[in-house]
């Protein structure tokens, strides 16, 4: 779904990584496909006496080096001076005295640094005709102050509640200045138009938060740039066509299992939690699209409510299905990701003694190889046949051919694949699942708008039959509903990029740009602009599809689209955007079919998942939401989304 750039809420988007000037592995090019450096092996490594000893990450180790060096580098002249004094003068000082005022020495170096820093920042505006955006600055030395409020904020508040109320008091650009690092927040519309598509080369995801993210997506489309990136994504832009999007029988069989669970968990007089349900659809649609094969996460048993006796509960979590296992691995490597963008440069110091997505990326990797392997085979054999060359690359897609297979045609580094595949399962599977369990959530509170889109299903499709493409094309409200969802609560709510250049961004002074120096991070929050008056009217924080429908689009929408950006925009667009579309309207409809009410069960949420009542009354959102919207690197609801819904009575029986 969208392009997962990747990094979602809005703590996680704003301490950096200050390892600049930090080169990481050199990306070439090879014949034909970019290099990435060494290849994980899909085969068995063979076990080894220190197999169980955790150790850093190898670019964190070079990053905690760097740092070292950047800290430590004034201790050297400071040292060599007191030297110097002593062999010139009549001065003597022992050895630890030495030590002792060039370590001294260093505070006094690095505030003189930092000064100079902001000096040359301001002078390199002025020559541009810029000004430096307004700063938020901390009470406490370095800014941690801040760090720790965006800390607890990111983990106790409402999401993005914190930076949300900075932009409306000091601009909708601003700097946030932590551990003498140079960030900026964004939620205006000019400036994310400015970064993703207008001067779109002078702005990119970058070293710093490809080193935070490579542990997990190593190469992917989502944590590369340049040749690598372009690689990427010309390999899965043929898969994402209107032919292949509109073959609706793999989300039909899904669909239908997920009714049956809804349905005999239900009978039981239990609610469901909707978003592990849809979490396990969009996984098995997902596998099979990639794959070819499902992983049957469906077929598992659903979780039960807290308050469920104690052996359903622990009868409904025993399931240990491998997809279960995955899916838990990965969202925890996700969370991971999330801390070390809120840590800066602190987290490999915090991962000296094992790097913290080691242990889940196992798990993933035991549930991709084997996939992976089986393609490299399939491809292997191939070319055998084909006297040991490669078949040729053909434009079109073949009729049964999976995502996998088709990429087995461009390469079988075992690399690639492996971070191709995870990079897009983030976007076809968490994306997805997190817009439909909002999606359900607003059902449960608003059932005239339930109503109405069950009237349009039943008008357009009908109570029982499979929607196909030009249904859903034609069903307005439903696209309506689904646009007011994203607008809300897009599924990524933050995102980054980095300067590679001294450069500006558009300011509220046409005349008076923004002055943006080289290596410095733009986190831009759609899910803060999505909510401005100024762009969406007095009640922008309101859910109202018919501003979709209405004079609205053209009052608000059509002067400026990019004030709306659920899928990313300029060159690094969704490209599964139309396929998310698709997936999440025939999940809508069909369940639609079968239920026509939805109830949210608050009290079926596990301790400490609901929304805080000191948040009722608040204004926008925050004072009348009744699900706590988290995110790290996507959105997603604390705790599920536990619901009952009523069986409609014109269902077909399942």
């Amino acid at each position: 779904m969208a392009v997962v750039a990747l990094a979602a809420a809005e703590a996680s988007e704003i301490a950096t990584i200050t390892a600049a000037g930090y080169d990481g592995p050199t990306l070439g090019l090879a014949p034909n496909i970019p290099r990435v450096g060494r290849l994980r092996t899909l085969h068995p490594a063979p076990m080894s006496p220190f197999s169980s000893l955790e150790l850093p990450e190898p670019l964190a180790l070079r990053i905690i080096a760097y740092e070292l060096y950047y800290i430590l580098t004034p201790v050297l002249p400071a040292a060599l001076a007191l030297v110097l004094l002593q062999r010139w003068t009549d001065v003597a000082l022992p050895t630890w005295a030495v030590a002792a005022l060039a370590l001294l020495s260093l505070p006094v170096a690095h505030a003189i640094t930092i000064y100079r820093n902001q000096w040359v920042m301001a002078r390199k505006a002025a020559r541009m005709g810029a000004v430096l955006p307004p700063r938020l600055a901390g009470k406490w030395l370095g800014g941690i102050d801040l760090l720790v409020q965006l800390t607890d904020s990111f983990e106790n508040g409402f999401l993005s509640d914190m930076l949300f109320k900075h932009l409306r008091t000091l601009g909708q650009t601003f700097e946030i200045y932590i551990l003498w690092d140079n960030n900026y927040v964004t939620d205006d519309a000019n400036v994310v138009k400015t970064i993703l598509a207008t001067d779109f080369n002078s702005f990119v995801k970058g070293k710093r938060f490809d080193v935070c993210m490579r542990s997990v997506l190593g190469t992917g489309v989502f944590n590369s740039d340049g040749d690598m990136w372009k690689f990427h994504r010309s390999m899965t832009r043929p898969f994402f066509t209107r032919e292949r999007i509109g073959h609706f029988d793999l989300f039909d069989r899904h669909a239908d299992d997920a009714m049956a669970k809804m349905k005999a968990r239900f009978a039981e007089g239990h609610a469901v939690d909707f978003q592990d349900l849809i979490s396990r659809f969009t996984l098995d649609s997902a596998t099979e699209f990639l794959f070819g094969r499902c992983v049957h996460s469906l077929a598992a048993p659903l979780p039960y409510p807290h308050g469920a006796p104690p052996h359903l509960r622990a009868a409904g979590g025993a399931a240990g299905a491998r997809a279960d296992d995955f899916a838990r691995a990965f969202a925890e490597a996700q969370t991971v990701l999330n801390w070390r963008i809120r840590m800066g440069w602190l987290w490999p110091w915090m991962e000296l003694f094992g790097s913290r997505t080691r242990g889940p990326m196992r798990v993933v990797d035991a549930f991709l190889d084997p996939i992976l392997r089986a393609a490299v085979e399939r491809a292997d054999a191939l070319k055998r046949e084909n006297g040991g060359r490669a078949p040729e690359v053909k434009e079109g897609i073949e009729e049964d051919e999976t995502l996998l297979d088709h990429l087995v045609k461009y390469t079988n580094d075992p690399k690639i694949l492996h971070d191709e595949v995870l990079n897009i399962m983030i976007a076809g599977r968490d994306t997805t699942a997190g817009t439909l369990t909002v999606a359900i959530y607003f059902l449960s509170q608003y059932p005239d708008v339930l109503r109405r889109l069950r009237e349009e299903i039943l008008e357009k499709v009908g109570p029982t039959r499979r929607p196909t493409y030009d249904d859903i094309r034609e069903m307005k409200y439903l696209r309506a509903f689904i646009n007011e969802t994203l607008r809300l609560y897009p599924a990524v709510p933050w995102n980054v990029r980095y300067a590679v250049k001294d450069t500006t961004i558009p300011g509220p002074d046409p005349d008076k740009p923004y002055f943006i120096s080289a290596n410095s991070p733009i986190s831009y929050s759609v899910h803060c602009m999505h909510r401005r008056t100024d762009y969406w009217g007095p009640d922008a924080e309101t859910f109202d599809p018919t501003r979709f429908l209405d004079a609205r689009v053209q009052r608000h929408l059509t002067p400026n689209p990019f004030v709306f950006l659920p899928f990313n925009a300029g060159p690094r667009i969704c490209l599964g955007q139309q396929f998310a579309y698709n997936e999440m309207s025939f999940f809508v409809i069909r369940l639609l079919q079968h239920f026509d009410r939805v109830e949210l069960r608050e009290d079926a949420l596990p301790p400490g998942a609901a929304v805080p009542p000191a948040w009722k009354g608040a204004p926008g959102r925050k004072g009348v939401e009744r699900f706590w919207a988290k995110a790290h690197l996507t959105l997603y609801a604390k705790g599920g989304l536990w619901v009952k819904m009523r069986e409609a009575s014109n269902a077909e029986a399942v």
